[in-house]
């Protein structure tokens, strides 16, 4: 059997990356515990949803979800937390159709920068 040269390489080179990319283990997610912010009060049907999902994310992913309620302001203190939250991904925010509607509400919300002292 003659296999020509440039065929050759290519099968070697895919043999080794195969052998390389087995060895390589990708870090398990969550390593520690997620936050779920939902920015309404507890009991209300956000917060059933989102313990729901939590729920099923701690099943399928085998890590521990928590719900924290952060209510207030129309839900702009919930996404507020959320926007200031370290950028790990250890924790989401449950979002509604308030996040579209509030910017338009409220003149300082979640998506402008905050306000300085003139002190």
């Amino acid at each position: 059997m003659n296999i020509p040269r440039r065929r050759f390489i290519h099968l070697a080179g895919s043999a080794a990356a195969l052998l390389v990319a087995s060895r390589i283990e990708a870090q398990t997610y969550p390593t520690r515990p997620v936050r779920v912010i939902v920015p309404f009060a507890p009991g209300g049907p956000a917060d059933i949803v989102a313990r729901l999902l939590t729920q099923k994310l701690g099943e399928h992913l085998g890590g521990q979800f928590y719900v924290e309620n952060v209510a207030g302001a129309g839900g702009n203190l919930g996404m507020r937390a959320a926007a200031r939250a370290a950028p790990d991904g250890y924790t989401l925010v449950l979002v509604s159709s308030s996040f579209m509607v509030n910017p338009s509400l409220y003149p300082t919300c979640h998506t402008t920068r905050p306000r300085t002292s003139s002190r």
